[in-house]
């Protein structure tokens, strides 16, 4: 099985740094329907960034101006899903890195049963080189 790679956006928002605010914002989101593909959170100063990638871009903005939710940023990542293997995105780094793209941030796992996702951000110059670069 080919890995799939698409193109995502992903919204960027500030919340409290503190026990329970993933959680909560989490709730919203599934309570509105809301699909992630993926959330990243992590400290920036006293408060947490937290990143969402909605499976539907569009719903999740309505979604977020109905719970008022301050989004202060709006970018595209890339989505990597596939057969997990040794080195499963060795190549696709190498292809990136070859044509002087360099990755901004990568989160990869292994998903289980054989499969493996990563997300990963290149600079704004660089998305649509990228996209071309990998077929998307």
């Amino acid at each position: 099985m080919a890995d799939n790679i698409q193109k995502v956006t992903y919204f960027v928002c500030n919340r409290p740094n503190k026990p329970g605010e993933g959680a909560h914002l989490l709730k919203q989101l599934k309570d509105a329907g809301v699909n992630l593909y993926a959330f990243h959170g992590f400290p920036s100063g006293r408060r947490a960034q937290i990143d969402l990638v909605p499976e539907d871009a569009t719903l999740f903005k309505k979604v977020a101006r109905k719970l008022g939710l301050e989004i202060e940023e709006t970018k595209t990542g890339f989505l990597v899903r596939g057969k997990d293997r040794v080195g499963a995105i060795v190549e696709m780094l190498e292809t990136l890195a070859a044509s002087d793209v360099n990755i901004t941030a990568i989160d990869a796992v292994a998903a289980g049963a054989g499969r493996f996702g990563a997300i990963f951000w290149v600079r704004p110059q660089d998305v649509t080189r990228t996209a071309k670069l990998l077929g998307v």
